[in-house]
Formats: C-alpha cells, structure tokens, sequence
C-alpha cells in the first residue's frame, strides 16, 4: 500500500507541538494566544514576563485559557540564574552553595520548595538543575551554576533536585547535555569546543546525566558544544550521534529531549533558525527552545520550514510525529505527576539557612570577625550576561548596611581599570575603618585583581568576599567564599562580618 503524504495543515500542526517559544510582556501577545488556540504546546517565561507573583498566576492562567495542556516551562536555577525573583534576587542559593554544603537532603528539600512556588504559579517544566560538571573554573557561562568540580558530588546533587522538583508535582530538565563544565566560550556568543576524549567524557561529563536518568528525570537539554571525539563537524543539539546514540542508546533515556535556545550564536551563526530548528529535530531533539527574541514572523516561518523540510524529505515524517509525540507523553507525565504529589507550600527561610551553612571563611594572623565598626565597602561590578539577564541585584551593601548602620561604599563599574585617583579617594574614604572588598569570580577578571592587589598593598586588614567561584585566594586578612551571588548568599555573608543575623522574610 502506498503511503499517502500528509497534508500541509497536518505539518504545521505537528511543527506547532515541536516548537517553544517565548514572548515579550507580561501578558500574552495576541499572536501567542492565537497559536496556543491553534496547538502550540509549549512556551518558555524570561524575567520580562515575570512582576510579581499575582501578575505571573494570570499570565500562566491566561495561557492556559489558549491550551488547557500548554507546558509552561522557566529557567528557575536559584541562585544566581533567577526568573521569579529577577528583580529582588533569589531567596535561594544556587548550585555551587548547595555543593559546597554537600547535604542531599538540603539539596533535595531546596528544589523542593523552588517546585513548590513554580507550581503555584501553574508553571510544569523547570531548566534545572545543571548538570554540568565546572572542571573548567574560567567557564564563562556556567561556574557557580554547577554543584561543583567532582563528577560525583555534581552526580549525587543532580539527583537530588530532580527528587526535590519531582515531589514538588514540578518537571525537572537537566542541561546541558553532553556537559558544558570544560567549555571557555560562552555558547549564546560562539561555538564552545569540549576537549575531552571519550574517556574523560565518561569519567567527568556524562555521570551527572547517568544520575539524573536513575532519578527518573523525564526532560533532557541539549547543549550548543562541539565534542570533536564524537562529532567534529557539528555541536551537540543537531548531532545524532550525540542525541540519539549517546543520550537514547549508550544512556538509555526515552523522555523529552530540549534543545538549548536556538536563537544562541553557537548554533544560529552556522545554520540560521530554521537551519538549526530543523537539523535538531532531525537528530533527535523533540522541543525546540526558540528564545524571546523571535516574535510571530519568526515562529510563523519556522513553522513553514519544518513542514518545508518534510515535504523535502530533509526530515523524516515520523521523525517529525515522534517527537511531537515525545512532547505530548511529557505533558501527560508532568500531569499525573502532579495529581499524584499533593502542593506543598515553600519553605521561607529555607533559602537562607542553606546559605548560611555555604559560607567559609578564612582568617590570617590575627584578623578576627566579627567587624568591630561599620566598614567602607567597595564592590566591583561585572558585566550583565544573556544568561543571567540585565540587573539582578548583588552584593553585600543592603544587607552589611542594615546590621552596621554607617556603612559607606564606593562601586566600580565592570573593568574599571585601575587608577590612582580612585584608588586614593577609596583608601581615603576606609581610613580609620574597615575595609570589605566585594568581588565576583575574581581569578578570572585581570582588572579586578589588580585593584584587589594594589588595595591589599596599603590595607592587608581588608576583608575580601568572594561571590563567584572561590578559585585561589586573593590575599587579606580575611576571605569570605560565599559560593554564590543570591541575595541570601550576600545576606549570610554581611551577617558573618557583622557578627549579627537578620530577621528572616517569609
């Protein structure tokens, strides 16, 4: 019997179950609500969609008035890569302030109550944990995002959110799959290279992947990296031997595999959307992440180019249904999910405690803590990232100047160089009191550690506070490693210069 093709109109309603995009506003666009109404399955929030708690429930409503079975997806690592709390910072450490306390249960109990507030707001799908091992500590792009350096513990952690967000009634991803710890490229910017042979693949990248499958992790994110050992001439997401035969075959997963956004320069440099959106599908990827940089235009051609690439023969047709498919077994799976685990409500406070319990201090000669007066506090800044977003708030000086009344600052803007002006106006300013030098990921910014040098020359009293990754010691007389960059983590770290702690906000 011949195979009759499938008609036009049956493509693009497949392409519309395959394809997630993101919107701009804080209410649904009219052309989001039109091809929700027309099957679109999944959309992705950014912290531009995100106000407020009540705002962001009648966003999510207002979508599933569109599709009642819409899976609502968001980028809520905690920590330092927050959507909710993007304008306040997160109430949760990240990662590496978890790994650093090595407490699966707290872990576990974390991600449970990020789950929880997710829920509550009828979102399905969370892009956590990550599962990349940080070997690399100048990774541009991941760094405190990571559980840590070890495969293991990143593997034992990994594990643990998966259950926490699971029992939250709340759908885990795990990213960046094949793991982009070893990478020094930034892949929203370019192509990242992992230099890792099959070896140190298995050994370092791929465990954390292997645990959150045992968890029973139902949703997978590729990662825009290249793993010439496996596939020199094309990244992960549109690879089929890294998608279909590593990631389904040699590890056996059978969920619901993302693409990271294709709107990132690693992938859309080299094939442009359509390009990438339909080389991905055709390795195996079963949801496209667009990003919401790409409005109805954008998502009305992609539809078109899916469908083309049927009719071309450039992608399988049941590929194409057997990926929409993958989708659909998702949303169904996050549903009896969360009809068989009861809301539970979040846990303030919870948030605060486990960054607390990150914070390690080292203290040289006879330095002490707590601060014996309220200090002058400089605090460097860094540039914004995609990832991240634009202005979320860090640092120690709400928090330092709320339990040491008197506190004065000095900021510097990102790769301020240095200048003996402001370095005098800066020593002037800390005379007869203590100094606190604020800094993130400090090994990896030249600029920064000269002007921790050169501060440490005239006052080796002065405190510094890391708030990125903890790689070397910079020298005074005390070092803080908060592990992250959170509004706790900089809360837990204050409390530990002053000596004091703050009242705990539900």
């Amino acid at each position: 019997m011949t195979e009759i093709p499938p008609s036009l109109p049956e493509l693009l309603s497949l392409a519309d179950r395959v394809l997630q995009p993101g919107f701009v506003g804080a209410t649904p666009p009219d052309w989001i609500r039109r091809r929700l109404s027309e099957g679109l399955a999944s959309v992705l929030l950014f912290a531009p969609n995100v106000r407020d708690r009540q705002q962001t429930a009648a966003l999510t409503a207002a979508l599933r008035a569109e599709n009642p079975e819409v899976i609502v997806a968001v980028d809520e690592e905690s920590g330092d890569i927050t959507r909710l709390e993007a304008a306040t910072g997160s109430s949760y450490p990240g990662a590496l302030a978890l790994g650093a306390v090595d407490d699966e249960r707290l872990s576990e109990a974390v991600a449970r109550s990020v789950g929880a507030e997710l829920r509550a707001l009828s979102v399905d799908l969370d892009f956590a944990p990550d599962a990349d091992v940080n070997s690399n500590p100048d990774n541009p792009v991941i760094g405190t995002r990571s559980f840590g350096a070890d495969p293991e513990l990143v593997a034992r952690h990994v594990a643990a959110w998966v259950r926490g967000l699971h029992s939250a009634g709340v759908g885990a991803c795990v990213k960046h799959f094949p793991g982009h710890g070893e990478t020094a490229v930034d892949s929203h910017l370019d192509l990242p290279v992992v230099p890792f042979d099959r070896e140190q693949l298995a050994a370092v990248a791929l465990p954390p992947f292997r645990a959150a499958i045992g968890a029973g992790v139902r949703a997978v994110m590729t990662g825009h990296l290249l793993l010439p050992t496996l596939d020199p001439d094309r990244p992960a997401t549109v690879s089929p031997r890294l998608v279909t035969e590593l990631l389904r075959e040699e590890l056996g997963f059978e969920g619901m595999v993302v693409s990271d956004a294709v709107e990132m320069q690693a992938v859309r440099a080299r094939y442009g959307l359509a390009g990438a959106t339909v080389r991905a599908l055709a390795a195996g990827v079963d949801l496209v992440c667009l990003g919401n940089r790409s409005g109805e235009r954008e998502v009305l051609a992609l539809r078109e180019a899916v469908a083309d690439a049927v009719t071309q023969g450039v992608l399988g047709q049941e590929r194409l249904e057997q990926a929409a498919a993958r989708v659909a077994e998702f949303g169904a799976w996050r549903r009896a999910l969360a009809a068989a685990h009861p809301a539970v409500p979040a846990s303030p406070g919870l948030g605060l405690a486990a960054a607390r319990r990150a914070v390690r201090v080292r203290l040289t000669g006879e330095a002490v803590l707590p601060l014996a007066a309220a200090p002058h506090l400089v605090e460097f800044g860094v540039p914004g990232t995609v990832v991240s977003g634009e202005g979320v708030p860090w640092g120690l000086r709400p928090a330092l100047a709320a339990l040491l009344p008197g506190t004065t600052h000095t900021t510097l803007a990102a790769g301020a160089p240095l200048d003996r002006e402001t370095l005098a106006a800066v020593l002037a300013a800390a005379a007869s009191r203590p100094l606190v030098l604020a800094v993130r990921d400090a090994h990896r910014r030249p600029t920064v550690r000269q002007w921790i040098a050169a501060l440490l020359a005239q006052r080796p009293d002065a405190v510094v506070v890391e708030l990125g990754v903890p790689h070397g010691d910079p020298g005074g007389s005390v070092f803080v490693a908060t592990h992250g960059a959170a509004r706790v983590c900089g809360q837990a770290a204050a409390e530990t210069l002053a000596g004091r702690r703050l009242a705990v906000t539900p």
